[in-house]
C-alpha cells in the first residue's frame, strides 16, 4: 500500500497540471480536442486523488489532517471537487483554466514535502476533530474560490474599462455571473467556518490541557470569519457589491493562506498535532 501511495503521491502533481494544460488549451486555443477531454481528465484527477487520500488514511490509521501539507493535499482535493460541482451545475467552463491552477498549486506543494512516515496522538481519532477541521478545510476552499471569482471578476473589469476587448472578455462568464460565483463561494465559507469556529470553541477547551483563546491560528480564523461576515453585512445594509465585495474576497483568502502557512508553521501553539 505504501507504494500505491508513495506513487500517487509523485503522480497527483502531473495529473492536475495535464488537467490544467488542458483547460487552457480549450480556453485560449479553442481545441475541439481539449474541451472534449477537459471534463474527463478532471474526474480522472479527482477519483486518483480521492483514492490517494484514502489509501493515506488507512496506512498512517488517520485522517490526513495532521500536517500542514497534507491539509494542503485536502484544500486541492476540496477546490477541484468544488469547481466540478459548480461546471456541472452551471455548464460553464471557462473558469476551469483559473481555477484548477489553484488546486495544482496546492497539490504541488504537498507533494514535494509532505512526510512518509510519523507519530500522531490519540486525539486525532475524535469524531469532533474530523468535523472541526473537515468544515474549516472546507471553507478555505470556498475562499479560494470566491478569491479566484474576485480576481477573475477585476480583470474582466479592467478589461472592459480600457476597451480591450479579447480572448479574456470573450471567453469569461460577464461580470454578474463571475460576482453571483463569488457570492455563493462566500456564503457557503462564511456558513464552514462557523461551524468550524462553533465547534473548536466547544471542543478545543476540552481536548487540550494548554488551550488558549489566543492561539495565533485561532485568532487568524476569527479574523477571516469576521471579514466575511463584514463583506456580506455590508452587502445586505449598505448596498456594497461589485469591486468591494470581489476585493474583500481576495483579502481574505490572502489572510487565510497566511494562516494556513506562515501562522501555522511558527507561531500555532495547540493547533500543532504532530
Amino acid at each position: 500500500m505504501k507504494i500505491l501511495v508513495d506513487a500517487l503521491t509523485l503522480a497527483l502533481p502531473f495529473l492536475y497540471f495535464a488537467t490544467v494544460w488542458t483547460y487552457g488549451k480549450a480556453f485560449f486555443r479553442d481545441s475541439v480536442v481539449a474541451k472534449r477531454a477537459e471534463t474527463k481528465l478532471l474526474l480522472l484527477t479527482l477519483v486518483a486523488h480521492f483514492a490517494y487520500l484514502l489509501l493515506r488514511t488507512e496506512l498512517f490509521g488517520h485522517p490526513p489532517i495532521t500536517t500542514m501539507f497534507e491539509i494542503m493535499s485536502i484544500i486541492s482535493f476540496s477546490i477541484a471537487a468544488a469547481y466540478t460541482v459548480i461546471e456541472f451545475r452551471t455548464k460553464v467552463k471557462n473558469t476551469g483554466y483559473f481555477i484548477l491552477n489553484l488546486a495544482f498549486i496546492f497539490q504541488t506543494i504537498s507533494s514535494i514535502f509532505i512526510e512518509s512516515h510519523f507519530e500522531v496522538k490519540p486525539i486525532l481519532r475524535s469524531n469532533l476533530l474530523g468535523i472541526h477541521v473537515s468544515s474549516a478545510l472546507l471553507g478555505y476552499a470556498a475562499m479560494a474560490l470566491s478569491a479566484v471569482y474576485g480576481f477573475l471578476y477585476l480583470m474582466l473589469y479592467h478589461h472592459i474599462k480600457s476597451s480591450r476587448f479579447g480572448v479574456i472578455y470573450n471567453k469569461l462568464p460577464n461580470l454578474e455571473t463571475l460576482e453571483k460565483m463569488s457570492m455563493v463561494s462566500i456564503v457557503f465559507g462564511f456558513f464552514l467556518l462557523t461551524i468550524a469556529i462553533s465547534v473548536g470553541l466547544f471542543w478545543l477547551p476540552r481536548a487540550f490541557e494548554h488551550f488558549s483563546y489566543f492561539d495565533p491560528k485561532l485568532i487568524g480564523t476569527v479574523i477571516i470569519w469576521a471579514m466575511y461576515g463584514a463583506g456580506l453585512a455590508a452587502k445586505k445594509t449598505v448596498g456594497w457589491q461589485g469591486r468591494r465585495i470581489m476585493v474583500i474576497s481576495i483579502i481574505a483568502f490572502a489572510v487565510s493562506f497566511f494562516s494556513l502557512t506562515i501562522v501555522n508553521v511558527y507561531f500555532s501553539g495547540f493547533h500543532r498535532f504532530n
